[in-house]
């Protein structure tokens, strides 16, 4: 059965998360919500059949590339000024728990993400969605779906263009 994909809720079971990685789980388990209040960022779960477990989540919100973040060849196919700081979005944090893990659930969460970031770019333009890998297996994981390097960081971004061309 396929998980609901909601907003967090304080109705939902956050303390029986594990995905492995004590900083993803401790972020849903204790500073989620005070993100949400402050509205720096915005956390989507993935809810099993009964609608408390939550078995994955992800996080997004707002930042920036400076022309020098992209590689020259968008630079140049995108006309990119070089004064301009470039909207985007960044995909923060997103997590399976480890009963779910294996299961595409990662896949299904990233896909929500971006098909959400590809609405919004309908009403207010961004450059593109930013991921902060934090292993090589999750670099792995973005390389499969177009994430690129970003020039001289270890973040990965994919061009909104490039989600156009996937939801539409």
């Amino acid at each position: 059965m396929k998980p609901s994909i909601l907003p967090l809720s304080a109705a939902y079971d956050r303390n029986s998360f594990t995905c492995g990685v004590p900083q993803l789980d401790n972020y849903l388990k204790t500073i989620a919500s005070q993100d949400i209040k402050r509205k720096t960022a915005v956390t989507f779960v993935a809810l099993d059949g009964n609608g408390k477990t939550i078995q994955g989540y992800y996080t997004t919100n707002v930042t920036g590339l400076s022309r020098e973040q992209i590689p020259d060849a968008l630079v140049k196919k995108y006309k990119v000024p070089p004064t301009i700081a470039l909207g985007a979005h960044l995909l923060g944090r997103l997590a399976v728990d480890v009963k779910f893990q294996g299961q595409g659930l990662g896949e299904l969460l990233l896909m929500d993400a971006l098909k959400r970031l590809h609405l919004i770019s309908q009403h207010s333009a961004f450059f593109a969605v930013v991921v902060d890998p934090i292993s090589p297996a999750a670099r792995a994981f973005y390389e499969k779906f177009g994430f690129m390097d970003q020039p001289d960081s270890k973040r990965m971004f994919i061009p909104t263009a490039t989600l156009d061309s996937l939801f539409n």
